[in-house]
């Protein structure tokens, strides 16, 4: 008798503490959100992440009925927001512009950084995406990929790019290319991808890929010449543009930009976070600025974009383990 009594009451206490909490967890979620938003930039202000924030952040606030503030947190490509997200409490309070450096290749590129990109956040939504250009000094003879291949295969080593640091997306999109080509171009890093474009221009190296904003004036100008994009299709503001994979079939190297929460987050806040911030980034105007800048407004699902964040992080993990990159903690 007496051990039938403790079982249903243990039953009784784990069937009452359940009801609570989810009965805690349904007020939450439909008084949300009851106070401000903010979402965290891992980068200053006036740059393509915090720029494609503040674009969403107004028409998040209009739908949510809550201001939407942007919090921006600069430094260490971007660990220190997204440490701080990680931190933060688990209430749709605090977000995080997610991006393709913090959450696909930092994790791959480092042994230690201050967060787990998978296990410490729940993804809400792809928000954008851009491919960048692959540009070439003008007196480089090459028009296509194919042609500049041949240029390095006839004489090995001939060929520089640049890129705006060890293990940047420029970076990367080099070494994946001498990877699928089986060529041996030569990376030069550089502090930013500015000062690196104009030695591109100059003829101290002989290609870089890079945005095609910061390319543009440039190309118009003859000073570079761009011979393809780095997506898997056509960029819609290049669209005579071919891409790498069209002469190297499954080359693809974009940047994206999500919004992620804290992990644990309730899942109906997930979801409403989701469809609001997928109709702001599709909002005409906000989707019209964003193509301006070279990027294509998404608006995905959080399962879609916890796929492409895993996907992603195995693609650039193939490339630096088989280009031998590591950056020291």
């Amino acid at each position: 008798m007496t051990n039938t009594y403790l079982r249903l009451t243990r039953l009784v206490y784990v069937i009452t503490v359940t009801c609570v909490v989810m009965s805690v967890q349904l007020v939450q979620s439909q008084a949300y959100p009851s106070k401000p938003i903010r979402i965290i930039v891992g980068s200053s202000p006036g740059g393509a992440p915090d720029i494609l924030a503040r674009s969403i952040a107004q028409k998040l606030s209009d739908a949510l009925g809550q201001q939407v503030v942007i919090d921006n947190r600069a430094g260490a490509s971007g660990t220190i927001g997204a440490e701080i997200t990680a931190k933060s409490a688990a209430d749709g309070y605090t977000l995080l512009l997610s991006t393709t450096m913090g959450f696909a290749i930092l994790p791959n590129l480092k042994k230690k950084i201050p967060y787990d990109a998978i296990k410490d956040f729940a993804s809400v939504s792809l928000l954008a995406a851009a491919s960048n250009v692959l540009v070439v000094n003008a007196t480089i003879p090459a028009k296509t990929v194919t042609e500049l291949i041949q240029i390095e295969k006839t004489k090995p080593k001939s060929l520089n790019f640049g890129s705006a640091g060890n293990g940047s997306p420029a970076h990367l999109g080099g070494e994946m290319l001498n990877i699928m080509a089986g060529t041996h171009m030569i990376h030069v890093p550089y502090k930013g991808a500015a000062p690196a474009l104009v030695d591109v221009i100059s003829g101290q190296i002989q290609f870089i890929i890079t945005s095609p904003i910061s390319a543009g004036p440039h190309m118009l100008s003859g000073k570079v010449r761009a011979i393809a994009s780095t997506g898997s299709k056509r960029n819609p503001t290049l669209p005579e543009l071919p891409t790498i994979a069209e002469s190297l079939p499954g080359f693809e190297i974009t940047q994206w930009w999500g919004l992620s929460a804290p992990t644990r987050t309730p899942a109906a806040v997930i979801n409403q976070l989701s469809k609001e911030s997928a109709k702001a980034i599709n909002v005409a105007e906000v989707r019209d600025r964003i193509l301006r800048d070279g990027a294509v407004a998404i608006g995905s699902g959080p399962q879609d974009y916890d796929q492409l964040i895993r996907t992603e992080r195995r693609r650039y993990h193939d490339v630096i383990q088989k280009a031998g990159i590591l950056i020291e903690d």
